[in-house]
């Protein structure tokens, strides 16, 4: 039955198609050619105009080629440009509309362009040469390979055996057979131990950032016994300047700053807790693990406390804008910025990269980006438009529970004091107005005069005792007004939505209005972990729980990621140079590791040795290698130019931070005061004038708290210290993996002409002059002892006394000044300002 209804179906269909077949093909045609010369005539000319230049032939910006129909169907990097079910709804249309894209960004075209290609788009986009739709298939996310896997960074850390060295008298420590291997393999020698001041000189600026005292230097060089110089690092390592240095580095990371950019600049509240809390932490030798773990997740971990939610600051050091245009894009921006910073400080992973598109480099497909973005969607953002909105999301009391009650007690019982004297004083107050002359209703607005006002009505209106208790509660309220409770300490954290996160998207192009397929917190495919478990949140939970997840996975020892970049961290600071040089990209295009088995040996070795950095510090400081010297032989030289075989030790200049405390630490004018609210030195009123707004923003402290160390100066994201500036401070804007260390002539003009060096070069002379008595020679010889940290020579001392006088007899300056002008060149010599 059913073959004879299709046969005869057939046959139906053949008697109709011979009848009205070709006329309806010959119909067919002629529409074609209409629309096709209404793409030639009309909608070519536009598209030429205005698109391909940018999206047609070898330029195809987004992968979008408008030349063919194949590039409009396939799409470029935002998904299909044509819509073909829905053509109303097409991408083109919402960009030449400015809804989601703005296309072209010259300019919005004219209505009646507009209209024309909408009119072609709903006409199915018709091309010369016939509709086929046969697109070239998109390129699919990332297909992640076994070669990709094989990458040595996302392999399991494995503890690899010392190599054997011929030399095997030479090193302390299996540091030294690893990089002895390299350097015998290359036949090239190590270079021999540094002079003992100088390592002695080179070890404090590394452990504490500042300079060791003439003393120390003296106490070390006679100190000959084997244990000397583990005696002092053991030292350097209690020392409270330990967390002051080592907290700076960390700064860097986190891009640390205390204002948030963009025109206003306006300050963070509270930030500086944040800072006080990196610091302590370090001093405290708290597992790096823990320190992770805290920074990510303090709010939510079991024994969570006002030390761990001031950890969470990490997440509010970024960039704010106070006035968004967009306010979802704003949200997507601020989480974006917890994404790079987490994904690069942490893992040495570029995430960020995908935001937009698949990475480019490296194999982390787009989903992956916004997988791991997803651990962060429960956060509320800084703020939404005005300090009030940062208030509420950002700041919580610093207090216990019973310190808050205590409070809270303090406060209604302040409150009811005031409300009770502003009744007995508001009864006496309706009696005597009635007795007002009308000028005397306008005086009594001001407070000064409404105890006047009422005793001169006293024996008349109201008694004496009535006028004498309403002048005693009016006293008495002016004084509570003064003294009110102190309000409880707040601390600038991360707070959340709620238990129940946003949803998260891939977004289209990066684009928080362009919502592309739904996806769940999880890691980094290529790693082969796999996706988490996401506990369900306990009732009444305030979080969701999702940052846990991600700071046990990151801080986990079976992370590939975490400990090898934190070992390769801690040796570019002690060496001045990475085993990776580049340590926030451990990506299929980062450097790589100069010496491979050496950082799967330290990474080994911070993990089993319990993620203690102390610990760490004090291995590498006691190895042959740190204590080589940094002057190259002449074969090394040349075989080993840039030194990537780590054959001595790498020179460096001070930072710009040990620069400003050596010049106070030298002159004796340190103040070494920690913690705190930040301080605010001088700032020349022409580089204060180069702000939008002209001093905005920046105090002046006392004299001697602009003596504490630079750590402690405000940093104003849009003003800095030019003596900081010039020498090379971090960008506060973006993770700072490593300094810049510029050499440009504002640095010399700064070091000669600053008001600050001109000071502290003052500070040193008055100081030499009284300890050295009124021997030029004596004065000369401390100045330069203390700058350099070393006696100087004869000569030396010979050429300073020379400088002085001749500042006298050739320009007229007295014996004071002369000593002031000769200290501030000897701040600007080499030795004081490079490490051996």
């Amino acid at each position: 039955m059913h073959t004879r209804r299709l046969v005869r179906f057939s046959i139906a269909a053949l008697i109709l198609f011979y009848f009205i077949g070709p006329t309806t093909l010959a119909a067919d045609k002629a529409a074609s050619g209409a629309s096709e010369r209404f793409f030639t005539e009309t909608i070519q000319p536009l598209l030429a105009k205005h698109c391909v230049d940018c999206h047609g032939g070898e330029k195809t910006s987004g992968g979008l080629d408008l030349t063919k129909r194949a590039g409009l169907i396939g799409g470029g990097d935002s998904g299909e440009a044509i819509d073909r079910k829905s053509p109303k709804d097409s991408l083109l249309l919402e960009a030449i509309n400015y809804e989601t894209y703005e296309m072209p960004p010259s300019g919005q075209l004219p209505a009646e362009q507009i209209a024309l290609i909408t009119r072609w788009v709903e006409m199915g986009a018709p091309f010369p040469g016939g509709n086929d739709d046969d697109a070239p298939p998109r390129p699919v996310a990332h297909e992640i390979t076994d070669e990709h896997r094989a990458h040595w960074s996302f392999q399991p850390v494995v503890r690899p055996e010392s190599p054997v060295v011929v030399n095997s008298d030479w090193g302390r420590s299996p540091i030294d057979q690893f990089i002895l291997a390299k350097l015998e393999q290359a036949k090239l020698p190590p270079a021999p131990p540094v002079d003992k001041r100088a390592l002695l000189r080179r070890v404090y600026y590394n452990l504490i950032g500042l300079p060791p005292t003439p003393e120390a230097v003296e106490a070390f060089v006679n100190d000959d016994s084997p244990d000397a110089l583990a005696n002092v690092v053991d030292d350097l390592l209690e020392s409270p300047h330990y967390g002051e240095k080592w907290g700076r580095h960390w700064l860097d990371l986190v891009r640390y700053a205390e204002t948030n950019s963009y025109e206003r600049d306006a300050a963070k509240p509270h930030v500086w807790r944040y800072r006080d809390y990196v610091i302590s932490s370090l001093n405290q030798d708290k597992p790096y693990d823990q320190f992770v773990r805290e920074q990510l997740a303090g709010d939510e971990l079991p024994n969570a406390n006002g030390e761990t939610l001031t950890a969470t600051g990490f997440y509010r050091l970024g960039l704010w804008d106070d006035e968004p245009v967009d306010r979802e894009q704003a949200l997507y921006d601020g989480l974006d910025d917890v994404v790079k910073t987490t994904s690069q400080v942490f893992l040495g992973l570029t995430l960020d990269c995908a935001r937009c598109h698949e990475h480019k480099l490296d194999p982390i497909p787009q989903r992956d980006y916004y997988r791991y973005l997803a651990f962060f969607q429960g956060m509320n953002p800084y703020g939404v438009r005005g300090g009030g909105s940062v208030n509420t999301n950002s700041l919580r009391p610093l207090a216990s529970p019973t310190e808050a009650d205590q409070h809270n007690v303090a406060v209604q019982k302040y409150k009811k004091q005031l409300a009770v004297l502003e009744q007995e004083l508001r009864k006496t107050e309706q009696v005597v107005k009635g007795d007002f002359e009308p000028v005397e209703h306008e005086e009594f607005r001001h407070e000064q005069n409404r105890v006047a006002l009422v005793t001169k009505r006293a024996g008349t209106v109201i008694t004496k005792e009535q006028a004498e208790q309403y002048r005693r509660s009016f006293e008495r309220r002016r004084e509570l007004k003064r003294s009110p409770p102190k309000p409880l300490a707040q601390v600038l954290c991360v707070t959340e939505i709620g238990a129940d996160p946003r949803a998260t998207h891939v977004l289209v192009r990066g684009n928080a209005n362009v919502k592309g397929d739904a996806v769940s917190p999880g890691f980094p495919e290529v790693l082969g972990v796999a996706d988490p478990k996401i506990p369900p949140p306990p009732t009444g939970a305030k979080t969701c729980g999702h940052r846990t997840v991600l700071a046990d996975w990151i801080a986990c020892p079976d992370n590939p990621l975490t400990a090898r970049v934190m070992a390769n961290r801690l040796w570019q600071y002690h060496f001045g140079r990475g085993i990776v040089e580049t340590p926030n990209d451990f990506g299929l295009k980062g450097a790589p590791p100069t010496h491979p088995l050496l950082l799967d040996w330290l990474a080994a070795e911070l993990i089993d040795g319990g993620w203690k950095l102390k610990r760490f510090h004090r291995m590498l400081i006691l190895s042959s290698t740190y204590q080589m010297s940094s002057i190259p032989g002449a074969s090394t030289i040349k075989m080993d130019p840039t030194n990537a075989l780590f054959s001595r030790f790498n020179m460096r200049r001070l930072t710009s931070e040990e620069i400003r405390d050596s010049m106070l630490a030298v002159n004796g004018s340190l103040n070494a005061q920690m913690g705190g609210p930040s301080i605010f030195v001088t700032i020349e009123r022409e580089v204060l004038a180069g702000q939008s707004r002209p001093g905005s923003g920046w105090g002046n402290s006392p004299p001697d708290q602009q003596a504490r160390r630079s750590i402690y100066i405000h940093v104003k994201r849009s003003l800095r210290p030019p003596l900081l500036e010039v020498y090379d401070a971090a960008d506060t804007d973006n993770t700072c993996p490593v300094r810049f260390a510029s050499t440009q002539p504002t640095q010399a003009l700064t070091m000669l002409n600053s008001r600050f060096v001109g000071e502290q070069a003052k500070v040193l002379a008055a100081f030499v002059s009284q300890r050295a008595g009124e021997s030029v020679e004596k004065q000369a010889k401390m100045a330069l002892a203390r700058i350099w940290q070393r006696p100087p020579s004869n000569e030396e001392v010979t050429q300073g006394v020379k400088l002085i006088a001749s500042l006298t007899s050739d320009d007229g300056m007295n014996q004071q000044q002369a000593i002031e002008r000769f200290c501030l060149v000897a701040y600007n010599l080499n030795e004081f300002l490079y490490l051996d």
